[in-house]
């Protein structure tokens, strides 16, 4: 893999995506890469907003990142031109295996810190912002959901800026990992649920599932 590096910063206001029972479905997920330096600060990328605040958003969902790597895949999967912020990322990186980046691991990238805190889990505005009703399945069987990350320090950052991973804890569990203990095999919840790094809903899920 090439040199740590953010290939670009994405933002992207609510509109309307589609139609969902007779009603317009509103939604975000559509970034676009914009120049320049951007702060990040308590819960998102300046610039950056979400349509639905009851499952987007937040401390724990603060800044999307997916890897350019994962983005040409599906580009030759789908077999169609794809563009940085496609999947709804903040952070579009080069160099950063975000799939099997490890819960807790933080990152400082320009003069922010972020720490890995979970996985995307795909709804069907996915679907319906690629035109594609498969998609919500093939994006949870891919395995290559990327990662949330919290802002521990805010600061600025800038496509260029070096991705630094710091700190990685020595629980080893990874974003995949959590991702396929929700989304693909709950015999995995007990593994996955180690990671106290966690949200706390996410991981009270986890336990349970484990019994």
């Amino acid at each position: 893999m090439s040199t740590p590096h953010l290939a670009s910063v994405n933002v992207g206001t609510p509109k309307q995506i589609g139609v969902r029972k007779g009603r317009p479905v509103m939604s975000a997920i559509d970034k676009r890469a914009v120049p320049g330096r951007h702060t990040v600060e308590g819960v998102n990328v300046a610039g950056d907003e979400q349509a639905d605040l009851r499952v987007h958003g937040g401390a724990d969902k603060a800044v999307y990142a997916y890897a350019d790597e994962d983005t040409a895949w599906w580009s030759a999967e789908l077999e169609r031109e794809l563009w940085p912020g496609v999947f709804g990322e903040n952070l579009t990186t080069r160099g950063v295996d975000c799939t099997n980046a490890v819960i807790g691991e933080r990152w400082r990238i320009g003069s922010a810190v972020f720490e890995v805190c979970q996985p995307r889990q795909p709804c069907f505005k996915l679907g319906l912002h690629l035109e594609d009703p498969k998609m919500l399945k093939r994006f949870a069987q891919a395995s290559r959901p990327g990662a949330y990350l919290r802002i521990l320090e805010p600061g600025t950052i800038e496509a260029g800026d070096a991705i630094e991973i710091t700190d990685v804890p020595d629980h080893g569990v990874t974003i995949r990992l959590v991702a396929d203990a929700v989304l693909l095999d709950h015999d995995l919840a007990a593994d996955a649920a180690r990671a106290p790094q966690l949200p706390e809903g996410l991981r009270g899920w986890l336990l349970e599932r484990a019994g």
